[in-house]
């Protein structure tokens, strides 16, 4: 196996905040006037609360990424402690959450450009175009495409210089709304406390009104996991860091800007202006050139959210492809260490999309909140998971169990929540996420379905049979190595392979020491593999063992990499203990299948 002719960029913590912080702190131009419109008042303690309930999932990304530092989120969390269709699962719901994100982000940031800026001067209006904004979401789209296929350090030095204009701007925003304050203008703080006492008794009671309001509101935090999807590209200790810079955006901007917008702003003009809620408040505040200002920032921050879900999509959907969760095609890499297929592919859905939706977005909002909330409820799940099924496995720290708990109730009340707002996002979230899964599901099972077509094709259609066999035989014959220490692991590693791979060519590979002891244990995994096929157990398999008189480690995944020219995500192996020398990220993303 060559290696490649490139080496990945790893990024540092300005960076790979910038490409995170772009999404989850994009949040500030809407958020506040979510909550203010069902919390009131209350919407700086909703929003602070929030933040808590982050700083509880900063702790849950932290040990399962820093144990598991391999791109995929979710994914990978749960692939490595539960099965490949579980962990499919949860990477269409990443996906999902992605192309909402995407194409939510890029239609909002034109339409805050085309409120001071007309696009319909670059992008006429024609019966046989769609409208200018949906016309410049597209190019916006396809211009972020082609600079991520460019690579991830020119992304990564555009997003960091959108997060710095985004920062400096809410901090201008937050200073000229405390001068506003001191200067004794017109307040509509008590008119608005006021008013509070009405939506209470609208919408139900104290008590709900303030759980939708928390509900509706965790649109605050959506990006909080793209860290995860792209930590191979970041240098060691800074994904830590990530979660810890994107918390304290959140804490401090959202119930600051809340605090702004209630003391500036009554009640009904921030609901209708719910939609550009900073660009309206900007105008009270530092007057019309502030308001350019902020609009401009908020076509750059969004813009940067497009980003985002970019590079989040590709580190997902790379991985992916190499566990055989989408076809291989897409997963090519070009010289710049960047994925062009699965660009060009999440490019040409965003935009199908946006075109057949005409730029109603309610459908994607839907999907979006479920989406994102699902992930990160999956991930808090798959904490839990890995305690049982990897108890051993090598941490770097390790989440209070109470925080854990915490944090994936509050993410699934929130779901509920969300449904009960508006019971239509679950069903708009079902059109996506059904169609989506089941494609993924007939790529992880299609040795099955082409076993199938064989033994149907074998008699009646003897052509269509050979062309079959001809061309799908790789698929049903692919290899996987697996690192087998103990006899007892043997029935437990086929088991994993039958229920979970493509493939039935199994190499067994043992490391040999050149002790007695170890030499015992080789003969008796020898030795047991044709009893459990006479057995009647994987008959369909072909086991093949090999002995290695190496240390288990890198350099033995590196040498059965080469040796055998498989990739290392085709390899198997234990959990990795306290009493290994190495860590986790040496191995090159071996996945692990059993404690």
């Amino acid at each position: 196996m060559q290696k490649p002719a490139h080496q990945h960029v790893k990024l540092g913590q300005a960076y790979a905040t910038a490409i995170c912080g772009n999404d989850i702190l994009s949040s500030c131009l809407y958020v506040s006037g979510i909550a203010i419109l069902f919390a009131g008042v209350y919407a700086p303690l909703v929003l602070l609360f929030i933040g808590f309930i982050l700083f509880l999932y900063k702790k849950v990304y932290t040990e399962v990424v820093e144990a598991l530092p391999v791109n995929g989120g979710a994914y990978n969390c749960l692939l490595n402690g539960t099965s490949k269709t579980v962990a499919a699962c949860a990477g269409v719901m990443t996906f999902l959450s992605y192309i909402a994100t995407a194409v939510i982000s890029a239609k909002v940031g034109m339409e805050y450009l085309n409120r001071s800026f007309p696009l319909s001067v670059v992008f006429p209006h024609s019966a046989y175009l769609p409208e200018p904004v949906i016309q410049a979401t597209i190019v916006l789209l396809a211009f972020f495409a082609l600079l991520v296929i460019s690579g991830i350090k020119d992304s990564a030095r555009v997003a960091f210089g959108i997060f710095v204009t985004h920062i400096a701007t809410m901090v201008l925003f937050l200073v000229l709304g405390a001068f506003y304050y001191f200067g004794n203008e017109p307040s509509f703080f008590l008119e608005n406390f006021a008013r509070t006492n009405l939506i209470f008794q609208e919408k139900g009671g104290m008590m709900l009104t303030l759980y939708l309001a928390f509900s509706a509101s965790l649109l605050g935090v959506s990006g909080f996991e793209s860290s995860a999807n792209f930590v191979e590209e970041q240098k060691k200790g800074v994904f830590r860091l990530t979660l810890r810079n994107m918390l304290l955006g959140v804490v401090i901007f959202n119930p600051l800007i809340a605090l702004v917008v209630l003391n500036v702003m009554p009640y009904e003009s921030i609901t209708s202006a719910k939609d550009f809620l900073l660009a309206d408040a900007a105008g009270v505040i530092g007057g019309t050139y502030f308001v350019y200002l902020v609009v401009i920032n908020a076509f750059l921050v969004l813009s940067g959210a497009v980003l985002t879900s970019y590079v989040g999509v590709s580190g997902l959907m790379h991985r992916m492809s190499g566990d055989a969760c989408i076809p291989a095609y897409f997963g090519k890499e070009n010289k710049k260490g960047s994925f062009p297929r699965i660009v060009l592919s999440f490019f040409l859905l965003c935009s199908s999309i946006l075109l057949m939706t005409g730029g109603d977005l309610l459908s994607l909002a839907g999907v979006y909140t479920i989406a994102f909330l699902g992930v990160m409820s999956l991930f808090a799940l798959g904490n839990l998971i890995l305690r049982e099924t990897r108890s051993d496995l090598k941490r770097t720290y390790r989440a209070p169990f109470f925080a854990v708990i915490v944090a994936l109730l509050s993410t699934l009340f929130g779901m509920l929540g969300n449904i009960r707002i508006d019971p239509r996002n679950l069903t708009f979230f079902e059109i996506y996420f059904i169609p989506a899964v089941t494609i993924v599901l007939l790529v992880i099972y299609q040795d099955y379905i082409i076993k199938f077509l064989q033994r149907l094709t074998r008699k009646n259609f003897p052509k269509l049979h050979r062309y079959i066999e001809r061309h799908f035989s790789d698929l049903t014959e692919g290899k996987f190595v697996a690192f087998i220490h103990k006899v007892e692991r043997l029935r437990p590693i086929l088991q994993y392979i039958d229920r979970n791979e493509t493939g039935w060519n199994i190499i067994l590979v043992h490391c040999n020491n050149g002790s007695a002891e170890s030499q015992k244990v080789f003969e008796s995994i020898r030795e047991t593999i044709p009893v459990l096929q006479k057995a009647g157990f994987f008959p369909h398999f072909r086991i093949s063992l090999i002995s290695k008189n190496m240390t288990f480690g890198p350099e033995a995944i590196d040498e059965i990499s080469k040796e055998l020219d498989i990739r290392k995500n085709r390899i198997l192996i234990g959990s990795i203990h306290h009493h290994h020398e190495f860590e986790y990220d040496s191995l090159g993303g071996a996945r692990i299948i059993f404690e």
